[in-house]
């Protein structure tokens, strides 16, 4: 009966526990592809849909800031075909999904060094940026050549660059130099496929967030996954290192 109750009021513990900000490291997309007996590329391809239901659940459980994990410096390592593919599933992503999105009101960002992307790929994420900018919905980061280490080290040379001396640097002036500078941090951070670590991502944002494995393949992700999740984070006690 709690259960039960606790699902039919998940924009109320939304906005009991204050939690606005979750992450997710969208992992599983080919193993699901492989179980299913079918090409890795349609693993990414349904991960898309899942994609669209984590902003919805968001927009309509009420959380304001969606970070999502799509492409790590790393992942450059994969097969060129694949990486190939992503990079056009981006575009071709963006572009269809676009109307949609701006009409649902929600912010699009994009996190992580963009100057490495090809042209045509900077130019749609710079138009799906200034087309969305003035919206006042979910806040959608998509974290594409992203990889923690590497933004932390863009941040201290920026605040070299800058001037700053030793007595100056401070927690709250490293923050201003990440990516993700003008919004909070995640309060959640949720993995899918099972796996245990967190794989260079966020690393200075999820100092204190709640962690979430799951066993379900990104492609799995829907509405009631998010809403288990935020059960769960209602379940759990944030203590802050007190």
């Amino acid at each position: 009966m709690v259960q039960t109750l606790e699902k039919e009021n998940i924009a109320e513990i939304v906005k009991k526990t204050g939690l606005k900000h979750i992450a997710i490291i969208m992992d599983g997309n080919r193993r699901w592809a492989k179980e299913n007996n079918l090409p890795s590329a349609m693993g990414h391809k349904k991960g898309v849909d899942s994609l669209k239901a984590a902003v919805k659940s968001c927009h309509k459980f009420g959380v304001k800031y969606l970070t999502v994990y799509a492409f790590s410096t790393e992942n450059w390592n994969r097969n060129p075909d694949e990486v190939t593919y992503l990079m056009e599933l981006f575009a071709l992503t963006i572009k269809n999904e676009l109307k949609e999105l701006d009409e649902n009101n929600v912010v699009i960002r994009f996190v992580g060094d963009l100057t490495k992307l090809n042209k045509k790929l900077q130019k749609e994420f710079s138009n799906a940026v200034n087309k969305t900018k003035n919206n006042t919905g979910v806040n959608l980061q998509i974290a594409i050549n992203y990889g923690a280490r590497d933004e932390l080290v863009n941040a201290v040379k920026n605040i070299v660059q800058k001037g700053y001396k030793e007595n100056e640097v401070t927690e709250e002036l490293i923050s201003k130099e990440l990516y993700t500078s003008d919004i909070p941090d995640p309060d959640l951070l949720i993995r899918t496929g099972g796996e245990m670590r967190v794989s260079n991502y966020l690393l200075w944002q999820i100092a204190y967030s709640e962690l979430l494995i799951i066993p379900q393949y990104w492609p799995e992700f829907d509405e009631k996954t998010m809403s288990d999740a935020i059960i769960e984070f209602n379940h759990r006690q944030r203590r802050y290192g007190a």
